[in-house]
């Protein structure tokens, strides 16, 4: 049976048709966060995104797809994305073990990133025929290109809503225009959080923001209006409110792999405090050793749960 408060979540899409609230369902039912409101995703797209060796030499185990779907399964996280290769690689083998979201975009590193355009690689359907409750879509705000990503995002939205199933956006600002730190600056994130919400996702994942504003209109305002953003439990809350007010499920990238798992701690206590939704976090779980995985992920369900502080 439902939670409470997974009911008030499922009633801000009230005009999702039944089989996309009961796929949201699943997503907020399964794991060890099941039933909280919370969310710990484990995304495994970094292999396309990023190459081979930069992914999984740390550990080489992940060069295999069926390690990333047992680390999720074995770890208790909502579910688990990827491109379409890793998830036809263990859809049947684990069919039904957690919810899958299949990644249908994406884009390689091999010409310059600062204006990068990703190509469709899956489809709705291929969601369908592999068990998937969920399909992922990577925009990026500012880029040259943004208007075909917007315009590909809506139309597989309609389709995805259609077919029952709902949509991920990974919304990360990038493009000629903007500086290397206005990429996670707080006006910047909090308006691509806005974007993808607009864009009717359900679930939105953006970056952990910084206090640097970007935008010299955007800055005015949130210095005329005091907009707190010192710390970054004040800059989650206001990406938050941002999609709607927090009608919008924001979850936050864990980013490269960080050596001191206290940092990626620290980020989550900053998520919960800041009523962030969780967490989606790839590098800094699947580049360490299983064990160690294992214990980072439980420690970071027991934060979101309330039970460290």
């Amino acid at each position: 049976m439902a939670t409470e408060r997974v009911k008030e979540i499922l009633s801000w899409y009230r005009s999702d048709n039944p089989g996309t609230l009961a796929n949201l369902a699943r997503l907020l039912n399964h794991g060890k966060l099941g039933g909280t409101g919370k969310l710990i995703i484990l995304p495994v797209d970094q292999g396309f995104e990023h190459g081979p060796a930069r992914s999984f030499a740390p550990n080489p185990a992940g060069y295999d797809p069926r390690y990333h779907a047992e680390l999720a399964i074995d770890s208790g996280c909502n579910a688990y994305a990827a491109p379409l290769g890793f998830i036809e690689a263990v859809a049947a083998d684990y069919a039904g073990e957690i919810p899958l979201i299949l990644k249908v975009n994406s884009h390689d590193v091999l010409q310059d990133e600062k204006d990068p355009l990703g190509a469709m690689t899956a489809s709705v359907e291929d969601a369908l025929r592999l068990g998937c409750v969920a399909v992922g879509y990577t925009i990026y705000p500012g880029t040259a290109e943004r208007r075909l990503l917007y315009e590909q995002l809506q139309a597989l939205t309609l389709d995805a809503k259609e077919a029952g199933l709902a949509v991920v956006v990974w919304s990360y600002p990038r493009g000629g225009a903007l500086s290397k730190a206005g990429e996670t600056g707080v006006d910047v994130t909090a308006y691509a959080a806005q974007i993808a919400a607009q864009m009717g996702a359900h679930i939105i994942k953006v970056k952990l923001s910084t206090e640097h504003i970007e935008q010299a209109e955007a800055k005015k305002v949130y210095d005329k209006y005091q907009v707190p953003i010192g710390t970054l439990a004040d800059r989650v809350r206001h990406v938050v409110q941002s999609a709607f007010n927090g009608r919008r499920i924001v979850i936050f990238s864990g980013g490269a792999k960080k050596e001191d798992a206290e940092a990626v701690f620290d980020e989550a206590r900053a998520i919960r405090d800041g009523g962030g939704f969780g967490s989606i976090i790839g590098r800094n779980s699947f580049q360490r050793p299983k064990p160690e995985a294992l214990q980072l992920l439980d420690t970071l369900m027991k934060i979101y749960r309330g039970e460290i502080q």
